[in-house]
């Protein structure tokens, strides 16, 4: 596998772990860091040895958002180049067959929340902090914040977040539907790995198709469209072997 200079990937026991590594600029997106990213999100999702994927950061921060200074000198067509790549990468997991958790460690603001946001699960260290700050800077999130946000709470509570642009804590975020799960910090990646091992021992047929169709209920498919995909994919997956056998098993367990 290639060596990056601004990530690390492992993979383990068909969990892969993305980990971003700026720690002393708090993981901040620069443009080779963007670039290594969705590489490694695509090596990630072509990997037929991995079921599970975990995005996260090294030191104390998960992502602060773009990396100011870079993001500040650029012109408008660097700054087209940079939103079209941040397109891919968020795109790069949310259409993946695996699925994504972002294991929030620490600062996830901006760039960072929005990459948290695109994944299918978000767990966090209770010392996590999450946000849209770029009301700050005169702007608005531009990778989904304000689109991907609103999937997942309330209209009031998405407004108050990118008009005051604050940020907010595990537990709070966990109340609101946004955060699926809280862990300790002192031993929180271990835990994250953990809530990733039940997802992967689960069939992967089936997740695939899970998050597809989940995903497709927020479409502006029209709903008998999206019920009958529904019906046809579990016909599919009912036909198919791996199922057949779980049944199989499942009754003869029952008859003891």
């Amino acid at each position: 596998m290639k060596t990056f200079k601004t990530i690390q990937i492992e993979v383990t026991d068909k969990i892969a772990v993305l980990k971003f590594n700026r720690s002393l600029q708090l993981n901040a997106m620069n443009r080779l860091m963007m670039d290594e990213i969705v590489e490694g999100i695509r090596w990630i999702n072509s990997n037929n040895k991995v079921n599970v994927a975990v995005i996260t950061g090294e030191g104390r921060a998960f992502m602060a958002g773009a990396d100011i200074k870079e993001y500040g000198s650029q012109t408008a067509e660097e700054f087209d180049a940079f939103q079209e790549k941040g397109m891919q990468l968020y795109d790069a997991i949310e259409h993946a067959s695996k699925p994504w958790i972002a294991a929030v460690n620490g600062f996830a603001l901006g760039g960072g929340f929005e990459i948290a946001l695109s994944c299918d699960m978000i767990v966090a260290s209770e010392d996590a902090k999450m946000g849209l700050p770029e009301v700050f800077l005169s702007l608005i999130p531009g990778g989904g914040g304000t689109q991907r946000l609103i999937q997942k709470i309330g209209v009031n509570r998405v407004k108050e977040m990118l008009f005051l642009g604050g940020q907010y804590d595990a537990k709070t975020l966990n109340n609101w539907g946004v955060v699926n799960a809280i862990f300790p910090s002192d031993n929180f990646l271990s835990q994250a790995m953990n809530y990733a091992g039940k997802l992967s021992r689960r069939p992967q047929q089936s997740i695939a198709q899970l998050k597809r169709l989940v995903n497709l209920s927020m479409t502006a498919t029209p709903f008998e469209e999206r019920i009958n995909n529904e019906a046809r994919t579990v016909k599919k997956l009912f036909l198919h072997e791996e199922a057949q056998q779980a049944i199989q098993s499942f009754i003869k367990k029952s008859e003891k």
